[in-house]
């Protein structure tokens, strides 16, 4: 995606060319010459990052960040100055700014510090996209994320399922999250209070069939991967449906009950009674564009359980991720969501690892979660572990890791 750069500087002359410059390097340039023309874009929505001269007639770039951090205080503002002045570029991160740059910038660290901007900004936004859609519309709506035309089409197909009232089929591949749909349209019809039961066909007596039937009275059943169903269940249930009125039936499966059918694996009936209402989940090799957004809202999930900070998510890593066909699914994601803030999604343990290697990675992990909570100030992340500033130094060495990569702030 495009980034959006508001590039506000009063002098015509540089403000052309650094525009030509970025506009070239591929970014979308809306040019003020002022404080005054540049706060009418600055927002909340605003879906891009500020570069500021910070001398300017009038009100200048520290007014200019200031306006800014009180509009939103997570839009990234870089400041440039032509005067290498050390107090000002203190007086600039202290006041919030994302970057701090002296005129003439190279292209390349200008380009640096604006794509690191443009991705915070991006996740900022997106995180604030699916908190409102946590806060508002159906269960739909709050429980399944997406934002493809497949996604939409899934929300309103579960609607349907659950505005019919009758048994659903409901079919995807290994952990495209059949128990989460099954949840959503027993939320849409039935609502939160009434019961919920899940339980793995695979194994199930009659008696414990029985007991689930009993628990899920007035409320929804749920038999996760029915075609684990033995045959004498299968009558059973048949013969039960016909008479409980009172229990809604959602039956999951990732297999073909056709072809099972065909085989002599599964009971004629028993398909046509389950599959009234269908709903199919599809994979997520068939939306690839609803694997950032999935992937982002597990790692914020990740993050809130580990208590650890959430890590930045490149362009490079989106790309690699949505190159991927994840015949796990949102099973398989999650768990790169929870690898990646544990820092080992790039080499994930493997069958040969001993428990040295393990820890190693875990130790790795949480040096770079310090160092990142403390934007790259090795004393302060040193400090937050309990270790001498030698032995954290010594560590850092060890698994190759560069404090100043963790720095937020350009000060060069």
């Amino acid at each position: 995606m495009m980034t959006t750069v508001l590039l506000v500087d009063d002098d015509s002359a540089l403000r052309e060319a650094l525009t030509q410059t970025l506009e070239i390097a591929g970014y979308q340039v809306i040019q003020a010459g002022s404080f005054i023309v540049a706060k009418d874009y600055i927002s909340m929505s605003f879906d891009g990052v500020v570069i500021s001269d910070i001398r300017m007639p009038g009100k200048d770039g520290f007014h200019l960040l200031e306006y800014a951090r009180k509009q939103d205080p997570d839009l990234p503002v870089i400041l440039l100055t032509g005067e290498g002045d050390v107090p000002m570029a203190v007086r600039g991160m202290s006041g919030g700014a994302f970057g701090f740059l002296e005129k003439p910038c190279e292209t390349e660290t200008l380009k640096t510090t604006i794509d690191r901007a443009g991705r915070a900004r991006d996740m900022v936004l997106e995180n604030r996209r699916m908190k409102q859609q946590l806060r508002q519309g159906d269960a739909a709506a709050r429980m399944l994320f997406g934002h493809s035309d497949k996604a939409d089409a899934l929300r309103n197909k579960v609607r349907v399922a659950a505005a019919a009232g009758t048994q659903v089929l409901v079919c995807g591949e290994t952990g495209s999250g059949t128990a989460k749909v099954a949840e959503v349209i027993h939320l849409l019809a039935r609502g939160a209070r009434a019961p919920f039961e899940k339980r793995a066909a695979a194994g199930l007596s009659r008696e414990t069939i029985r007991t689930a039937f009993t628990a899920a009275e007035g409320g929804t059943l749920f038999l996760d991967e029915i075609a684990g169903l033995s045959p004498d269940l299968q009558l059973w249930l048949l013969d039960h449906l016909e008479q409980d009125r009172t229990t809604c039936l959602i039956a999951g499966t990732y297999q073909d009950l056709s072809a099972l059918v065909a085989e002599g694996r599964f009971h004629p009936d028993l398909v046509l009674r389950l599959d009234l209402m269908r709903v199919r989940i599809p994979s997520l090799k068939e939306r690839p564009d609803d694997i950032p957004v999935l992937f982002r809202h597990y790692v914020a999930q990740a993050a809130e359980q580990a208590n650890l900070s959430e890590p930045e998510i490149t362009s490079e890593m989106t790309s690699r991720l949505m190159a991927q066909d994840w015949p796990g699914n949102a099973r398989a994601l999650m768990n790169e969501a929870m690898r990646f803030v544990m820092g080992v999604a790039e080499s994930s343990p493997s069958a040969d690892d001993g428990l040295n290697e393990q820890l190693a990675r875990v130790e790795a992990a949480l040096l770079r979660e310090a160092l990142q909570r403390h934007n790259g100030h090795a004393s302060e992340a040193a400090k937050a572990l309990k270790l001498p500033r030698k032995t954290f130094y010594d560590r850092l060495s060890r698994y190759d890791i560069r404090a100043e990569d963790y720095r937020r702030i350009e000060s060069s």
